[in-house]
């Protein structure tokens, strides 16, 4: 008789692993994994910053500029195409501004946090990928402190920017556990400009501020007033009676980093005066 190979056990066989079948693991997984890395490393309570992955540093965005700029001097017969891309890169430049502020702004939450808890609370958190997240976990270590990068594997734009703690750097498959993770121990967040990601994340999170689903006290503030009311009529919603006047209270604009910084460092401490994390939600 032949002899039996013995199978893998269960939690060792990668095929099954891999399987719809596992889904509910792979999902626990995702939950486990990071609250056991979060306990280790001590981290209690974030900050997190949300925005658009395509915006750029000033630095680059003027590099980008400047050589679409000399193409269109050393073209004979100028193209459209080419006047189309300078405008581009013209709005990047406007746009860097915000790279440049989340960089600041991220530093100096950094450095104040530091300074009053020596470290482990309201540590900055970003989405781990570049523009607006890349310069939150630049801001960070610029100020000699750590933070964290809670990626997600896409098939564009999202790589790990090379500012992240090593020890705190994620990568996740689900959107929706990733945005637990967002939200769970977070304190406050800060929505700089951004697409369709950043909407969604914005709405979920006043969804739930809305409805008391989060029941700890959350400040969130929209940065970039002319940009927010823009491309968000948050009035009209007002006007069809689809919120209400007091949901505008959920959410605070800044326009600059120190009044940013202002803002947040007077809510978290008014919010959380014994500096005690508590459970998050």
């Amino acid at each position: 008789m032949k002899k039996q190979v013995a199978r893998p056990k269960a939690y060792h066989d990668l095929e099954f692993l891999d399987s719809p079948d596992a889904r509910a693991i792979r999902i626990l997984a995702e939950f486990l994994e990071p609250l056991q890395r979060f306990r280790r490393q001590g981290i209690r309570d974030t900050i997190v910053f949300f925005g658009s992955a395509r915006v750029k540093s000033r630095k680059d965005a003027q590099a980008d500029f400047k050589k679409i700029e000399r193409r269109l001097r050393e073209q004979k017969h100028k193209s459209a195409q080419l006047f189309e891309q300078l405008e581009a890169a013209r709005t990047d430049i406007t746009m860097s501004r915000y790279y440049e502020d989340a960089v600041e702004l991220s530093r100096l939450l950094t450095v104040w946090s530091k300074r009053r808890f020596q470290q482990n609370r309201f540590v900055v958190c970003s989405g781990g990928g570049p523009g607006i997240m890349e310069a939150a976990n630049k801001g960070a270590r610029l100020a000699g402190g750590r933070s964290i990068g809670l990626n997600i594997s896409l098939p564009f734009e999202q790589t790990p920017n090379p500012y992240i703690s090593e020890e705190l750097n994620f990568e996740f498959h689900y959107f929706f556990m990733r945005k637990f993770w967002f939200v769970y121990l977070a304190k406050a967040l800060v929505m700089f400009p951004g697409g369709f990601g950043t909407f969604d994340e914005l709405m979920e999170v006043l969804t739930l501020l809305q409805t008391r689903k989060i029941k700890k006290k959350m400040t969130v503030i929209l940065y970039g007033r002319a940009y927010w009311e823009e491309v968000l009529n948050f009035d009209a919603l007002v006007r069809y009676r689809v919120i209400s006047l007091e949901d505008l209270n959920l959410f605070h604009f800044a326009e600059t980093p120190q009044q940013a910084y202002e803002h947040l460092v007077k809510e978290l401490m008014r919010n959380y005066p014994n500096e005690t994390a508590g459970e998050p939600m």
